[in-house]
């Protein structure tokens, strides 16, 4: 017998009938004889359609009154397949993210998760019922309702595994676990049977949209086992973990899990996937006084407008020695704020001008096999110069290796990297039966 959390996004309880499948995989997985906890996000469009409702009444809504709206759509969810279970004979619970337990800072709409005390969550399973729990959403110490922004439901189904020291947390989604590439663009992507949780905190933080960055590391901290599979499919999935699953869990995960990664290396290839993000933007503050302390001028900058920053390189023209240009790439919503508050210090900081680039898109290649196996740059530009498409910026890490070209490239430079990297599947693998990869 194993205790498994599992989590279902939005499509893939979608509708009635996509509810009630879901309830019927509840159930056998029950039945086999395991405790279950399961967590779900809002029932399709339904977070789009409040805020659409909450701007048809006002610009400015007051946030605390924004998250009491949008945990209803999770409430909705847990409801209604609390329900479908119960319709099937199996006795189950519904939960807000207040009655599990799940205790938040008050940062409303991007709330962090303080604590866990899932005593009522526990308790139901004890007893023989299958507990849901509403994702995305927790209470503040003031007893205000918050949400975790995004990836929240994610995020919500790794604390409370790793609080309940669950076997495994599974993530249904609408496709059939990780894969190589994004099978959107990639049609010869192949699903990955098991990978580190280091490689996919590089996947997750450079544009791979299946699992959100804070979950990951959520279960990477409180060594929290994944499985990412379809709720769409009966396929096993891909297996996150840096050990061997649990015995219990034999039937329900690759039979990849159960290797020791380690003895498992030997058979790894050199790059395990490639992420791709279009939502970066590039600027450039040009003619800065090539002194101590003028970057971090700069940076001090952008950080007090609250914006974040990926990508740096920094540059002296040859024609020019006293000034420097710091190039940075940065999230798109960000990006505006930080324009201003540049702006505002030109002067203090003394550069001459910003150059802005919104066009742009960053492709990283992520293994573990980057650390033994020299020429993956080689091999990577040279697969993007036969293809004649141009390299702006480079950025590495031990396992990782970004580089940003024109956002109209992008796709291209993706699948020629697949592609040069021998990572093609001979047969399609990929199915995204939804049509949204959540």
């Amino acid at each position: 017998m194993a205790l498994i959390v599992q989590k279902y996004g939005g499509s893939s309880v979608s509708d009635v009938e996509a509810i009630k499948r879901v309830a019927k995989r509840i159930v056998e997985t029950r039945n086999a004889g395991h405790k279950l906890v399961v967590v779900v996000s809002a029932m399709g469009d339904t977070t789009d359609d409040l805020l659409d409702t909450a701007a048809q009444i006002t610009d400015n809504a007051p946030e605390r009154e924004m998250d009491i709206l949008l945990t209803a759509g999770e409430r909705i969810s847990m409801s209604l397949l609390s329900m479908a279970i119960n319709e099937l004979g199996v006795p189950a619970q519904a939960f807000t993210g207040a009655q599990a337990g799940i205790h938040t800072t008050s940062a409303y709409g991007r709330a962090q998760i303080t604590g866990m005390v899932p005593e009522r969550v526990a308790r139901s399973i004890s007893e023989g019922q299958v507990a849901i729990v509403a994702g995305f959403q927790g209470i503040s110490d003031d007893d205000d309702v918050t949400t975790l922004g995004r990836g929240g439901s994610d995020t919500t189904a790794v604390a409370l595994a790793a609080a309940l020291h669950a076997d495994v947390c599974e993530i249904y989604t609408d496709v059939d676990g990780l894969f190589s590439a994004d099978p959107r663009i990639v049609s010869k992507a192949h699903r990955l049977r098991s990978i580190s949780t280091e490689e996919t905190l590089e996947l997750a933080a450079h544009g791979a949209k299946i699992l959100h960055l804070r979950a990951v590391e959520f279960a990477r901290r409180y060594k929290v086992p994944l499985h990412v599979r379809s709720s769409f499919s009966e396929k096993e999935g891909t297996w996150i973990s840096d050990r061997p699953a649990s015995p219990a869990l034999k039937g329900l995960v690759p039979d990849a899990a159960f290797l020791d990664p380690k003895e498992g290396k030997m058979e790894q290839p050199i790059i395990s996937g490639i992420a791709h993000d279009r939502g970066q933007d590039k600027i450039t503050v040009a003619g800065v006084p090539n002194h101590p302390g003028r970057a971090a001028m700069v940076f001090q900058t952008i950080a007090a407008a609250g914006a974040n920053i990926d990508m740096i390189v920094q540059n002296i023209p040859v024609g020019d020695r006293t000034r420097a240009n710091i190039t940075f790439t940065i999230p798109e919503a960000d990006a505006q704020v930080a324009l201003d508050a540049l702006d505002a210090a030109k002067e203090e900081i003394g550069f001459q001008e910003v150059l802005y680039n919104p066009n742009i898109g960053k492709l990283s290649l992520v293994g573990t096999g980057m650390r033994t196996n020299p020429g993956v740059a080689a091999r990577l530009f040279a697969a993007l110069s036969e293809a004649g498409i141009n390299i702006d910026l480079i950025s590495s890490s031990e396992i990782r290796l970004s580089i940003v070209t024109k956002l109209d490239d992008l796709d291209r430079a993706v699948a020629v990297v697949h592609s040069a990297f021998g990572l093609d599947a001979e047969v399609s693998e990929a199915v995204v039966y939804a049509g949204t990869g959540r």
